[in-house]
Order: C-alpha cells, then structure tokens, then sequence
C-alpha cells in the first residue's frame, strides 16, 4: 500500500499570475494529470465509471514558481471498500511545496459507489 508514484512536472506562464507565482487551483490539475498517468493502464469493468474526486484538503507551503521544475509524489495511505484515500506531495528540490489530501470514490453504472474490484486493488497495492 505504499507504492509511490512519482510524476515530473514543469511550471509554465499559464499555470502562474502576473508575478510568476502557481494559482492555488493549478495544484489540483498538477495532482489530477498525476493521478490519471498513475492510474492508467487499469481496465475496468465494463460500465463502471471508476475513480472520482470526493473529497480533498490542500495545505499550501511554499510557493511554486514560473519555470520551477517539481514532482507530484503520489500514494495510497487507505483502502476502504468503495474508496481510497491518498496523499499527494509537490516537491520541488527535495522541499515539500503543497500536500494534498485525497478521498477516491469507485462509482458503478448506475453513479452508486460500488466495491473496488480485487483486481484494481491488487494493481495499486
């Protein structure tokens, strides 16, 4: 349950304001294409919709900047039946810049949580 994942990443003008620093809501895209690379390759069952965002926390600590190059640590800190929770860390020369906190909710068909398949537990663990 620990596996890290990490997902390069550089600052460009349009993730900055007029001063070169990162919009808050940039972090949550960081996260996002970090999230969608980790979990790619992952089949699932035909009709579920799988993983959506249900809940997150970010805690901001250091501003990243216009250039700035950094990675989106990412790992799975808890397996319920129908959801995850996971952290991801922007790190950037190894300073913790932003920790984000997130819930995961694997959702059926019919927009219903539904147990996580064996199979996609086995590939995240």
């Amino acid at each position: 349950m620990n596996k890290t994942h990490l997902f390069p990443f550089s600052v460009a003008y349009a993730d900055t304001d007029a001063g070169g620093i990162v919009y808050h809501g940039r972090y949550i895209e960081f996260a996002e294409r970090a999230r969608m690379q980790w979990l790619r390759g992952i089949n699932l069952p035909d009709g579920d919709v799988g993983f959506v965002v249900r809940e997150l926390n970010i805690k901001y600590l250091r501003p990243l900047q216009l250039g700035d190059d950094f990675t989106v640590e990412s790992v799975i800190n808890k397996i319920g039946g129908a959801s995850l929770g996971a952290e991801q860390k922007f790190v950037k020369d190894g300073n913790i810049c932003a920790i984000m906190n997130i819930t995961i909710a694997y959702l059926g068909s019919d927009l219903h949580p539904k147990r996580i398949p064996d199979n996609i537990i086995q590939k995240l663990s």
